[in-house]
C-alpha cells in the first residue's frame, strides 16, 4: 500500500532526523541529548529502560500502521479522495505517511497551519477556512507566483467576504475558491443555497478569484450518533448536492475539475455515500474527504462517533480503527485510601471531551498489566497532576499506569516530540509544529 509521496518534499522531512534533542522534547532521556534523532534511534532506545520520564505520549505503531491502511482502502472502494486534516497532529512525518498512503493533499484551518505545510513543500491544500486578512493572502500570492506546482483552494461564506479577498489578493495566479454551505446555529457557511448561490455568483465575477467548487462541515450541524443526528447529516449533504446544482446550471463554474468536499472524522461514511451519486455537472467532480482524527483514532470521542464504532452503518467493512495514542505517567503518591495521584495534568492530556481513561499499569517487576475494569478511573485533572479513584492495592506507589486518551486534536498540541513505539522499543520520533 505505501508508495512515494510526490506531494511532500520528502527532502525536507528527513532532516527533522538531523534535529539535535535537548532539553526542550519533554519526556526525553538525558542520554538523547545532543544526539540527532537518527543517532539516538539508532542506539535502539526502548521505553522503559533508556531512561523516557515521566508523563510521555507515545503512538504505536502498529496501530498507526492499521488505520493508515484502513482509511485508505476505505475511500478507494468508496470513491473518494482523502485531504486529511492535518490540524489534528501538525506532524510532517505523519502527513508524509498519509499521502503515501494515497492521500490527495492535506487540509489546512488557517494561515499559520498552511505555512507549516508549505516549509514542507506540502503541495495540494484545501484551507477549510475563509482568509480575508490582507498580509496573508498577499502571502499566499506570492507563494502560488513561486511555485506552479502548489495548489490550493479556501473557502468564502459571503459576498463582503469575496470582495475583500479580490482586493487583498495581488498575485498572478487565480486564488481557487470554495462556497460554504453552513446550517442555521451552527458554525460559518452562508445559511442556505439561496445565500450561498449569491456567493458563487460573487466569485466568479472576480477578476482574480476562481469559483472551484463547494465546501462544507457536517459535523457542525449534528452530534452524536442518535438517528436524529443522522439524519441531520443527511438533510445537510442533500442540500450540498442541490448547491452544486444550482451553481451548475448558473454556469458559473470557472474550474475543469469541480472540488466537493466534507466529511470529519464522525460521518464520513453518510458523505460518501452522498458523494457516490452521479452529479449534474459537466465538469469532473472531485469528492473529497477531511477525515483526519482517524490516524490516530482514540479511546472516547471517536471511538464512539466513528462510523467503524458503529457496526450497524459499516459491519463487515474494515476491521475498526485502533487507537494509536497512549501516555504513561508515574504514581507518586497513595495519601489516602482509595486515591492515588499520577504525574500528568492538563498540560499534558486533553480533557475537553473525555478523561483520560487508565488501562494498565506496569509494576516494580517490569511486567505490564491490564487494569481490571473499574478498579481505577480518572476523576479530575489540575495542571500537573490526575486525581485517581482506585479499588485494592494497585497501582502502586512508583507504578507506571498507561492510559488512552479520548481527542488526539488537543493531545498532539502539548507535544513537541512523541516517541512512536512497536512493543517497548522506540521506532520514530515525531515532530510536531504548533
Amino acid at each position: 500500500m505505501p508508495r512515494s509521496a510526490p506531494g511532500i518534499d520528502q527532502h525536507a522531512v528527513a532532516l527533522l532526523r538531523q534535529e539535535v534533542l535537548d532539553w526542550r522534547f519533554k519526556g526525553l532521556p538525558a542520554e538523547a541529548f545532543g544526539r540527532t534523532v537518527e543517532e539516538f534511534l539508532g542506539s535502539g532506545p526502548t521505553l522503559f529502560g533508556s531512561g523516557f520520564t515521566g508523563p510521555v505520549l507515545t503512538l504505536d505503531e502498529a496501530a498507526l500502521t492499521h488505520n493508515l491502511t484502513t482509511m485508505a482502502r476505505w475511500c478507494d472502494a468508496h470513491g473518494v479522495l482523502l485531504a486529511p486534516h492535518g490540524k489534528t497532529t501538525m506532524a510532517p512525518r505523519l502527513f508524509e505517511r498519509q499521502l503515501e498512503h494515497g492521500a490527495w493533499g492535506i487540509t489546512a484551518a488557517n494561515l499559520p497551519q498552511l505555512r507549516v505545510y508549505r516549509a514542507f513543500g506540502v503541495r495540494q491544500v484545501l484551507l477549510a477556512n475563509q482568509l480575508l486578512d490582507p498580509a496573508g493572502l498577499r502571502w499566499l500570492g506570492a507563494e502560488l507566483d513561486a511555485d506552479p506546482e502548489f495548489s490550493v483552494s479556501c473557502w468564502a461564506d459571503s459576498v463582503d467576504g469575496v470582495a475583500l479577498m479580490t482586493r487583498a489578493h495581488t498575485g498572478r495566479r487565480p486564488l481557487d475558491v470554495l462556497v460554504e454551505l453552513g446550517w442555521d446555529g451552527a458554525r460559518t457557511g452562508a445559511r442556505s443555497v439561496e445565500q450561498a448561490l449569491e456567493v458563487a455568483r460573487a466569485v466568479a465575477a472576480s477578476p482574480n478569484l476562481r469559483l472551484a467548487g463547494v465546501g462544507g462541515y457536517e459535523g457542525a450541524a449534528a452530534h452524536g450518533t442518535a438517528d436524529s443526528a443522522l439524519s441531520t447529516v443527511d438533510e445537510y449533504m442533500a442540500r450540498m448536492r442541490s448547491l452544486v446544482g444550482e451553481i451548475e446550471r448558473a454556469e458559473l463554474f470557472e474550474t475543469d475539475e469541480i472540488i466537493v468536499t466534507g466529511g470529519g472524522s464522525a460521518y464520513f461514511d453518510q458523505v460518501a455515500e452522498s458523494f457516490a451519486a452521479p452529479w449534474p455537472t459537466r465538469a469532473r467532480v472531485l469528492p473529497v474527504l477531511r477525515s483526519g482524527a482517524y490516524v490516530t483514532h482514540d479511546d472516547g470521542l471517536y471511538r464512539r462517533n466513528s462510523p467503524f464504532g458503529r457496526p450497524h452503518r459499516l459491519a463487515g467493512e474494515e476491521s475498526p480503527f485502533r487507537p494509536a495514542m497512549r501516555i504513561w505517567a508515574q504514581i507518586t503518591s497513595r495519601p489516602e485510601p482509595g486515591l492515588a495521584l499520577a504525574t500528568m495534568g492538563r498540560r499534558d492530556v486533553s480533557f475537553d471531551q473525555d478523561l483520560p481513561e487508565p488501562q494498565v499499569f506496569r509494576g516494580a517487576d517490569g511486567v505490564t498489566r491490564e487494569l481490571p475494569p473499574g478498579s481505577c478511573r480518572v476523576t479530575s485533572l489540575a495542571d500537573q497532576h490526575a486525581f485517581l479513584a482506585v479499588e485494592g492495592d494497585e497501582p502502586r506507589i512508583g507504578s507506571w499506569v498507561g492510559f488512552g486518551l479520548s481527542h488526539p486534536c488537543t493531545v498532539f498540541d502539548k507535544w513537541p516530540l512523541i516517541p512512536v513505539v512497536d512493543g517497548e522499543n522506540v521506532v520514530d520520533l515525531v515532530r510536531t509544529y504548533f
